[in-house]
């Protein structure tokens, strides 16, 4: 009579077959669009003050995308991608595909 399974589900459950764990203390950060550039990202979740803090950051590989190192400021951000930077993490939240 346990909902550990249940509870483990639960958290599995997203747009992706692979989804990423999601650390219980990350942040949703909702985007417009589908996609949202890795730069773009740290900076509408206020993990950085601007871009070329975004840019020293990312090359220095301080950023952590799905739990790798991301070195490219470019990078396309996807539902359900997770963003760790600085101790902080925020999962991608895009808009519906649907128009």
């Amino acid at each position: 009579m346990t909902d550990a399974h249940s509870h483990d589900e639960s958290r599995a459950t997203g747009t992706d077959a692979t989804a990423v764990d999601v650390p219980e203390d990350a942040q949703p950060l909702p985007i417009r669009d589908t996609m949202i550039r890795l730069g773009q990202a740290l900076k509408l979740a206020s993990l950085v003050e601007d871009g070329a803090m975004a840019r020293d950051v990312v090359a220095d590989g301080m950023v952590t995308v799905n739990g790798a190192v991301e070195t490219r400021r470019g990078a396309q951000l996807h539902d359900g991608d997770v963003v760790e930077f600085n101790g902080e993490a925020v999962v991608i939240e895009a808009e519906s595909a649907e128009a």
